[in-house]
């Protein structure tokens, strides 16, 4: 598989990634275009789309972090879906030495359920950390996720540092949440 790194939102492939990353997340879990084409030049920010030969396969949008990766976005063509390709990304990310963290939905029903299995197939361990992603667009609030992390578990000073993270880095360039 071939992890290949997007940094010009002009690019040609950007235009089937970014298909793939609106139908695969709710608006308001994703950036707008014009945020996440302003993101790609972000030196910690890995727009990386995965690929099979010449076959486009998904997306895995990641940060390097301090100390560790942070999935922000991660999607495999739904066609593909089921196959293994998601695993083998993931096993390569997982495989450099750095921890990965990202967050899942809350497990609350079947298709939440079976996300939480399978990235604990991958090797990721359910935090008990509670958590709630800033908003990506005005008229929304954070939602709660369950942060998940390889090859372990993290430490609460591991977490803290990944959610001043999230908040200072990943999402700086996003809208505080409404006031009541």
């Amino acid at each position: 598989m071939d992890f290949i790194r997007l940094t010009d939102p002009a690019a040609p492939e950007f235009e089937a990634a970014f298909a793939l990353y609106e139908v695969s997340f709710p608006l308001h879990e994703r950036r707008t275009r014009s945020a996440q084409a302003a993101r790609l030049s972000h030196p910690e920010y890995c727009y990386t789309l995965l690929y099979e030969g010449d076959q486009f396969q998904g997306i895995l949008l990641y940060w390097e972090g301090p100390g560790f990766r942070y999935v922000e976005h991660f999607a495999i063509a739904p066609e593909l879906r089921g196959g293994g390709v998601g695993a083998r990304a993931l096993a390569e990310l997982c495989g450099q030495g750095i921890p990965v963290i990202l967050e899942i939905d809350p497990p609350v029903d079947e298709i939440s359920i079976r996300r939480q299995h399978f990235y604990e197939r991958c090797g990721f361990a359910k935090n008990p950390f509670p958590h709630v992603h800033p908003p990506y667009r005005k008229g929304f609030r954070g939602h709660p996720l369950v942060v998940m992390s390889a090859p372990g578990a993290l430490t609460q000073e591991t977490y803290d540092r990944f959610a001043g993270y999230l908040q200072n880095t990943v999402m700086s360039d996003c809208v505080p949440p409404l006031e009541e």
